[in-house]
């Protein structure tokens, strides 16, 4: 056989296949979604989306009546109205065929929407490739340097009226408060904070997140953070307390591309 007859040989059996996307319960996919966490091996900040009930409608993904992915959609909370892929994951072997399964999931699912997080590569390609109207919604950062700020007289001490909640206190009054949020996906934690206004552009909230990335770390956890894309303040104080930017929180429409005819 020479060579342009195996393409075309190619061709014709990939011709035959048939990609199908059909509705399932989230239990069906946990083997996937297993494989996806992997993958990422990083926060994925809409994780835990599947573990509040009548949130998410997840599909399979079949090549040829083989299972093969996962795709999952958001269609309630802040969501309700629309239906957002958030989640796709085809395994390594059918990567080349990710196209055809998205386009099938997109049909059978009837989305209005896509919610991606740019380390998540395939979902991301989709995102370019099929929406318009993109926007970065939240930047996501990781851990990547260990800081020693220190502040003279700041107390931070554990909030006994939270759980999961931290404070720097000067003088008896409240500084800053934060806290770690960790129903992500494990092992990693959030890092939330909010400096008191008298207290603001003196260093705070660098000390808060730093001191919070070290409880983080104490209770198993890796810290992450992540902020509104606007809010300069906020990335400058996560730099400064040793985060990383590592992705975008990106949205788009689906629907009919506004084009502009060039003279």
């Amino acid at each position: 056989m020479t060579w342009p007859y195996a393409i075309i040989y190619v061709g014709y059996v990939a011709s035959e296949m048939e990609f199908l996307a059909k509705p399932v319960s989230g239990q069906e996919i946990s083997p996937w979604r297993d494989l996806y966490r992997q993958e990422m091996n990083c926060q994925i900040v809409h994780d835990f989306m599947h573990s509040r009930q009548g949130w998410t409608q997840p599909y399979l993904l079949e090549v040829g009546g083989a299972a093969v992915g996962y795709g999952s959609i958001l269609i309630a909370g802040p969501w309700t109205g629309t239906r957002t892929v958030f989640e796709f994951y085809v395994v390594p072997k059918h990567r080349s065929r990710v196209f055809d399964l998205f386009s099938s999931l997109l049909t059978v699912s009837d989305a209005t929407a896509i919610k991606a997080q740019t380390n998540d590569a395939l979902l991301t390609v989709m995102l370019h490739t099929w929406a318009h109207s993109i926007t970065s919604e939240k930047i996501v950062f990781e851990d990547k340097l260990t800081t020693t700020h220190s502040l003279d007289g700041v107390l931070f001490r554990h909030r006994e009226e939270s759980d999961s909640g931290w404070a720097l206190e000067v003088d008896g009054a409240v500084a800053a408060t934060g806290g770690i949020l960790c129903h992500y996906n494990r092992p990693y934690g959030d890092i939330y904070m909010e400096v008191a206004e008298p207290f603001r552009l003196r260093g705070f909230g660098c000390y808060i997140v730093q001191e919070l990335k070290r409880v983080c770390y104490e209770l198993g956890s890796i810290p992450s953070a992540r902020c509104n894309t606007e809010n300069v303040a906020s990335r400058k104080t996560l730099q400064k307390a040793g985060f990383v930017p590592c992705a975008h929180i990106l949205s788009g429409t689906l629907g009919p591309r506004v084009t502009t005819e060039r003279n």
